[in-house]
């Protein structure tokens, strides 16, 4: 519902037009909205585990800034700071994106916290290849892909690999319908500042579905 509010002196003329439900929600929250700065916060954010790498040792690192960016062919992106898996990545042109499940939070959390420049962290995992041979996924993962870059953008603290999808495997037990099923993968989230991991709840809608009885308030355009 929207309301108009009179100018002084009783005129009719409408005045600024406020939303009811928004003037409801001001009150009920008790304060305005308020810049917390420039530091976005993505909630949540996928956790994965990139593989690469280092002369011929497999080399993992975790990384919460992972993203598909193109449907064909399948584009994906991670972002990664200057660590060894950076440096690795730019001169084999491989990576792999590995989704690790709530029962690997000790490994994954691990595999981010030292360096692959001081630590060899291949043996925390059953390795594998696919047709990329500078790209080691982990088995124990319910889900891997392997990816080969196809252009990487240096930014001023971190640096963007695009890779294309090669190859994308998994195994019958997480799957329905052919496709990797969530409540079957059991992946978990990261959220910042407070650097804490999070399993995946329940379902709580259904996408290109629940908004269709919008679709009739929305004013058409000429």
């Amino acid at each position: 519902m929207v309301i108009s509010r009179r100018r002084r002196g009783g005129s009719s003329r409408p005045g600024k037009a406020w939303s009811l439900e928004g003037v409801k929600a001001k009150e009920e929250a008790g304060m305005e909205k308020v810049n917390i700065g420039t530091n976005p916060f993505l909630l949540p954010m996928p956790m994965v585990i990139v593989g690469t790498c280092i002369g011929e040792r497999p080399n993992f690192m975790a990384v919460g800034w992972a993203s598909r960016v193109n449907v064909r062919p399948a584009i994906m992106s991670v972002a990664i700071g200057r660590h060894a898996t950076a440096e690795a990545i730019l001169k084999t042109g491989e990576f792999s994106i590995n989704i690790p499940s709530v029962d690997l939070v000790p490994q994954t959390d691990i595999v981010g916290m030292v360096s692959g420049s001081e630590f060899d962290k291949s043996g925390l995992f059953e390795v594998f290849f696919g047709s990329l041979g500078k790209a080691p996924m982990i088995r124990q993962c319910p889900v891997t892909m392997e990816c080969k870059v196809i252009r990487d953008v240096e930014l001023p603290m971190d640096r963007l690999f695009i890779g294309e999808v090669k190859g994308v495997w998994s195994e019958e037990r997480f799957l329905s319908g052919g496709s990797p099923d969530i409540e079957k993968v059991r992946p978990f989230c990261l959220t910042m500042p407070d650097n804490r991991y999070w399993s995946v709840g329940p379902a709580v809608g259904r996408a290109w579905h629940d908004g269709i009885g919008l679709k009739d308030r929305l004013p058409r355009l000429p």
